[in-house]
């Protein structure tokens, strides 16, 4: 009995990875990129040349130079050393609001798939109602309900990213159980979390993971998006969308106070998006082949 088990154990497993060694060119650069933007955020104590905080009025508006690389913004501060430590924030943000996202989204979908019948229902449409306000409206309105703290604004944008990990959790799991590995978990008597956790979740480990890296890329956009309109964190702390919209007041005299964040902020998105898109070519190359 055990050994079938752990047949059926590793035929689920194997589903999980294979698809990695199909990534193309444009994958490798986007996790390249973010590799090296998470790291230059971790490390920012050591790379950035200024404190971010720091004003210098005799260097207002600055142009880059070989002293600031980036120029100053209107109260003298570095906006290198600014860009840094706004990757923090950016990247923190983004990072535990799609990973609170992805746990409960799919949780949610796993559960309502599996079980189906009027758990299904209920669930789905709770997320249909969410789903039917766009995201950054809903988190904007979240955001001015709750206030603009770093923990409410990670709140809101994984509030609206859950229904989309619940939806593709539940059609991923709708196709595998009733698969010939789950129907022999349940005969030898498995129980239900063990079919869905050990069995199920790795086989739609990979779609999780397309969506996972594609919402990343909405969360920064929705970030910068609410730093910039003013309910993002509160001045001095640098993110990138503040950053944008400080600069935005003096985009004719000096526009690379908004040029380099907004630089950041496409740098990142498209990574994360070549990661996604390389993803789900990896998972089905039919897609692939067929654009």
């Amino acid at each position: 009995m055990s050994t079938i088990s752990t047949s059926y154990e590793k035929r689920a497993f194997s589903s999980v990875m294979p698809f990695l060694c199909r990534l193309g060119i444009s994958t490798w650069i986007g996790i390249l990129v973010v590799v090296l933007l998470i790291s230059a955020a971790i490390f920012a104590l050591f790379l950035a040349p200024y404190d971010p905080a720091e004003q210098d009025i005799f260097k207002q508006l600055m142009p880059p130079s070989s002293e600031n690389w980036f120029g100053t913004d209107n109260f003298g501060r570095d906006i290198f050393s600014r860009l840094l430590w706004g990757a923090r924030y950016s990247l923190t943000i983004g990072l535990l609001a799609i990973a609170a996202a992805t746990i409960i989204g799919s949780l949610i979908g796993m559960l309502a798939g599996y079980l189906g019948g009027r758990t299904d229902i209920i669930c789905m449409q709770i997320m249909d109602v969410v789903l039917a306000f766009p995201s950054l409206i809903l988190g904007l309105a979240l955001v001015a309900l709750m206030g603009a703290t770093l923990t409410n604004i990670i709140i809101a944008i994984a509030f609206t990213a859950i229904p989309a990990f619940a939806r593709i959790a539940r059609a991923a799991v709708l196709t595998q159980r009733d698969r010939e590995y789950v129907q022999a978990g349940r005969s030898m008597g498995f129980s239900g979390p063990r079919i869905l956790f050990r069995h199920i979740l790795p086989a739609i480990l990979p779609e999780v993971m397309v969506m996972t890296s594609l919402w990343m890329a909405t969360a920064v956009r929705t970030e910068a998006s609410l730093a910039f309109i003013g309910l993002g964190l509160a001045p001095p702390t640098p993110t990138w969308g503040g950053m944008v919209r400080e600069g935005f007041d003096n985009i004719l005299n000096a526009f690379h106070l908004a040029l380099f964040p907004s630089l950041a902020i496409l740098l990142l998105v498209l990574a994360f998006n070549l990661i996604g898109d390389g993803l789900r070519d990896a998972i089905d190359p039919r897609l692939k082949d067929a654009s």
